[in-house]
């Protein structure tokens, strides 16, 4: 998640600086400069094609202090040379090397071209466009642990850079022209974009998407910039028909144009994240364009982007850093977290520790495969004894914790391990052959009154745990005030 979220910023922040340039060979410099400075490689290139020639030319360059540029020597490259490149680019992959000696064999005349300039490893992504490849776009030598994560967004940076090449191409013919195009080209990547006039409210509608236009009942076709009034109007009216009832409040103080300059100060971008009743959960970003001599804000662009499969990705990605895989239970960090939690708030409860007996016997005799269905099991038996309110973990191997919060007494806790151990007595793995799995408890209450943390009732338990592991079959031990004063409880003495 980290690594995703590193090269959103990074590619948002590049936009926007290269934004600040008029030219698109200034944007198109601008733009890989912040990106090769933040991720921290030697080298990026444009390749841009010629089919008659058959050759590809380094169009565009950056490279990091102390690296030699070899734009000038790598004009008029014979398409032959790499095709084994493009070969990989029509089936939907990028290139990968992640050391050059690797291809040494296979793959000769690359190697020599990249051995002559100083390339370890490199990540290279097509330039596509209507389908077609036109280009790659490369970066040499990048930050070894980061290849997966870079080339994602690298194919992000590819429509970008088509979208600026093609701005290159329009510029020729009218700057004026040049310059709307630009918001149109760079727009792909949103849902909805607007130019707006801060001071007279003034808007440009640079794209739309027809789910939207057909909603407010518009005909709006992108690349029409058609120039209308009221921004906030427009937005308000939006906002109100697309956003659900417990979000309209904050998704129009986000769009109050009025306390928009005030928000910006010292920033490149702000956002909102919403819900709305079309595309689920949205991205909307106001970004300053120019200001005046006198520092006024004159021009944001104002965005929509739709980032309902980012959000799956991120809940996923927390889901896999909170949870222990094979028992689906909260693996240790996030269960003492939420234990923590309990204790902050002075919820008193009852802390258990849990150990399968002679597991590593388990193992040795049926294999760890067997091994793990114990686990599983015991798992299971865990969440079905727990009410949804109590925290049940994983602490590792065959180990497990809970937190039962306002189970105070000792009656009811020993009701408690006395229902757990007959849901352990009905686990029955077949491999087994009818052998029955053994559990250790040992628990300590926490009262709520003082302060205390969770290694220090942790430590307690544990050692009611050392008590419980000396007696015979499931027993449960509870911590005493004093270490001579344990409560031990076996099956039928409950």
């Amino acid at each position: 998640m980290k690594t995703i979220i590193k090269y959103e910023l990074v590619i948002n922040e590049a936009l926007i600086s290269a934004l600040n340039y008029h030219t698109p060979d200034e944007q198109i410099n601008e733009f890989i400069r912040f990106f090769g400075r933040h991720i921290g490689s030697d080298r990026i290139y444009i390749f841009e094609d010629c089919k008659e020639r058959h050759c590809t030319d380094n169009t565009y360059e950056w490279c990091a202090q102390g690296v030699i540029p070899e734009i000038d020597r790598l004009q008029n490259v014979d398409m032959d040379v790499i095709k084994w490149w493009y070969d990989t680019f029509s089936k939907g992959e990028s290139i990968i090397i992640t050391d050059i000696e690797d291809i040494k064999e296979e793959h000769r005349a690359s190697y020599d071209m990249l051995k002559a300039q100083n390339v370890r490893n490199v990540v290279v992504c097509p330039l596509r466009y209507k389908d077609e490849i036109s280009g790659f776009f490369g970066v040499d030598n990048p930050p070894k642990s980061d290849y997966r994560g870079l080339t994602t967004f690298l194919d992000m940076i590819g429509t970008l850079l088509i979208s600026f090449l093609k701005l290159r191409n329009s510029f020729i013919k009218s700057n004026k022209e040049a310059k709307l195009s630009s918001y149109s080209s760079l727009s792909k990547i949103y849902a909805s974009m607007y130019l707006v006039d801060v001071q007279t409210k003034r808007y440009h509608i640079i794209k739309m998407t027809d789910q939207i236009a057909e909603y407010l009942g518009k005909d709006f076709k992108m690349g029409e910039y058609e120039i209308r009034d009221d921004f906030c109007g427009h937005i308000k009216n939006i906002a109100e028909k697309m956003c659900t009832e417990s979000q309209l409040q904050e998704s129009l103080e986000f769009v109050d144009i009025s306390t928009l300059e005030e928000r910006l100060l010292g920033e490149n971008s702000i956002t909102h994240e919403f819900t709305d009743k079309i595309s689920g959960w949205c991205r909307s970003r106001f970004i300053p364009v120019d200001y005046d001599e006198d520092g006024k804000l004159l021009h944001v662009l104002f965005c929509i982007e739709c980032i309902e499969e980012e959000k799956k990705r991120e809940n996923r990605l927390i889901y896999l850093a909170q949870t222990d895989l094979m028992t689906g239970l909260c693996n240790r960090g996030s269960g003492e977290k939420k234990i923590t939690e309990f204790l902050k708030e002075k919820t008193g409860g009852l802390l258990c520790l849990i150990d399968c007996d002679k597991f590593k016997s388990i193992n040795d005799t049926y294999g760890h495969s067997v091994g793990d269905k114990v686990i599983i099991a015991v798992a299971e038996k865990l969440q079905k004894t727990c009410r949804d309110s109590d925290v049940v973990l994983r602490l590792g191997g065959d180990e497990f914790a809970m937190f039962i919060p306002g189970m105070l007494e000792q009656r009811v806790a020993e009701k408690f391990f006395e229902r757990f151990f007959e849901n352990i007595r009905q686990i029955d793995i077949i491999e087994m052959q009818g052998k029955s799995i053994e559990i250790s408890l040992g628990a300590c209450f926490y009262n709520g009154y003082e302060e205390v943390s969770f290694d220090q009732l942790y430590r307690k338990a544990d050692r009611a745990m050392y008590q419980s592991k000396k007696q015979k079959g499931c027993s449960a031990v509870i911590y005493g005030e004093e270490m001579s004063n344990f409560i031990r409880m076996q099956p039928g003495q409950l």
